[in-house]
């Protein structure tokens, strides 16, 4: 019995000590990647606001052939929702929706992830010119993690596990750009 009491104690002590470490663990996450493409700005914009072009550059949109995708408005507006639902377990069931289009400039999205677990977080692309013929993109990506789970971000790397995937889709994107032939999906 003063075994079991003991183990309980140790059980209890490690609980409150990981709930307490959580406690003062921050919640949210923020990932941005850039790149610069060699094209205008104006072009570049009009690309990336057309969220069914993220087919053709983002790696999560390309992980899986048999992806089942549903488009609901018009793409590259206010409103325009793109719904994913896939089986293979980094891509998941979700929507993707643009929230804000600053012409030229910035376009701002809401991810609503379904499977395999449930989250709502924040994306956005943004242009810069850079010169005449050039243009630097950036790609970001924010969440929070609700308490207690944030724990985790002390043990993932969001930088590693997001932002790894967001630099290989700017630079499809800057290779599908820059590229002499190209389907203008625009």
């Amino acid at each position: 019995m003063k075994i079991l009491k003991t183990l309980l104690s140790i059980a209890f002590a490690l609980a409150v000590a990981l709930l307490s470490v959580a406690a003062l663990t921050p919640n949210e996450y923020s990932i941005e990647k850039e790149i610069v493409i060699s094209k205008d700005r104006a072009e570049v914009f009009s690309y990336i606001k057309q969220l069914r072009n993220q087919s053709t550059y983002s790696v999560w949109a390309t992980m899986d052939p048999k992806m089942k995708k549903n488009f609901h408005g018009t793409d590259g507006t206010v409103g325009f929702i793109s719904a994913w639902n896939s089986e293979h377990e980094k891509v998941g069931k979700g929507e993707q929706e643009i929230t804000r289009i600053v012409p030229n400039e910035r376009i701002d999205t809401e991810l609503r992830f379904h499977e395999p677990f449930a989250a709502t977080d924040s994306a956005y692309m943004t242009t810069q010119t850079v010169s005449d013929n050039s243009t630097k993109v950036t790609w970001g990506f924010s969440g929070r993690i609700p308490y207690p789970m944030n724990i985790l971000l002390l043990r993932v790397d969001m930088d590693k596990e997001i932002g790894s995937d967001l630099a290989r889709g700017l630079s499809n994107l800057k290779v599908l750009l820059e590229s002499p032939v190209q389907d203008d999906n625009s």
